[in-house]
């Protein structure tokens, strides 16, 4: 799959449009070079180079707290299940605000950098990125809230209903992200595990808050070692890890909240498809209540209110 890969430095030129026309020379230095693609393949995560200004970190900043204080840019049009929204009322708790990239317009304007979408792009080796979804998250400076642990997990466990296992996910913090403040937490390799999903899943105690159990689980099952990567990103930069690896984040120790994004995005590839429990019982995903429907009455994830295309950049 990786053999004919095109060097960024050679990008591809068909009738005399560069395939990366729509960023500018020094954004191209910053896409992932050849190596780094093969990494990615390897071990299912990468480090970007700086690919937001300070200027852009410090807007998301100011929109988040417009955001918690409750301005919306448009609503949702209805409410589904299942949504994660923090409220005041919650507490000084973990913040999780699903659908940030629709409520919050210049969340959204950042969020739409061809930039993020071109590296996406070449590390899923897809000739399009369009959003999933995105979430908010303030991670409160309290060492000791249980809700700040985000235990071991590898997203595509819970998109069920998405058709693509090269789906990815952009972890963008607005500030330098280290051990300290709970940073995102890889194993690599782990994209490429069997693993047990739903009823097959086993059961933990509820003190493992981090759900150890799952993540040694599955390593042992695969005769491999759960190898554990906090990473340190620092500002501008962020992360890209598989939809199927592993991760998960800690407590933040430092004096600051950790705030963050993580941008979902589906390849070219990705549809929806009909998921039904082991009960039989049909299984939906939040999206499934808000996007335009296809010809054939399914959930639309191409939907360009909910769903944009990132890459390549069109119009």
């Amino acid at each position: 799959m990786y053999s004919d890969l095109v060097p960024v430095a050679n990008q591809r030129v068909e009738d005399g449009v560069s395939e990366y026309s729509a960023l500018t020379e020094e954004e191209i230095q910053l896409l992932p070079s050849d190596e780094d693609v093969r990494h990615y393949a390897e071990h299912g995560w990468y480090l970007s180079k700086k690919l937001l200004s300070d200027a852009e970190t410090e807007a998301l900043t100011a929109a988040s707290e417009r955001f918690y204080a409750g301005h919306r840019g448009r609503e949702l049009p209805v409410q589904p299940d299942r949504i994660a929204d923090w409220t005041p009322a919650d507490g000084p708790v973990q913040r999780n605000n699903d659908y940030i990239h629709y409520r919050e317009e210049v969340t959204s304007r950042i969020l739409r950098k061809p930039l993020i979408g071109a590296v996406a792009a070449r590390l899923a080796q897809t000739p399009e990125i369009r959003t999933f979804q995105a979430t908010l998250i303030y991670k409160p400076a309290v060492p000791d809230e249980d809700s700040n642990i985000v235990s071991w997990h590898f997203d595509k466990y819970f998109w069920p209903t998405c058709s693509s296992d090269n789906m990815l996910t952009a972890f963008i913090p607005f500030h330098d992200c280290t051990e300290e403040t709970g940073t995102i937490t890889m194993v690599p390799g782990s994209h490429r595990w069997s693993r047990r999903h739903g009823a097959d899943r086993p059961v933990g105690e509820p003190t493992d808050v981090a759900r150890e159990y799952l993540l040694n689980g599955d390593a042992d099952r695969n005769g491999a070692t759960a190898q554990r990567i906090p990473v340190h990103i620092p500002r501008g930069h962020m992360t890209f890890h598989h939809c199927l690896l592993y991760h998960g984040s800690g407590a933040n120790r430092s004096p600051n909240p950790r705030r963050a994004i993580s941008l979902h995005l589906q390849d070219a590839s990705n549809t929806y498809q009909d998921y039904r429990a082991s009960n039989g019982r049909q299984q939906p995903y939040k999206h499934d209540t808000l996007v335009r429907r296809t010809a054939e009455g399914r959930p639309d994830y191409a939907d360009p209110d909910f769903c944009p295309t990132l890459w390549p950049v069109t119009g």
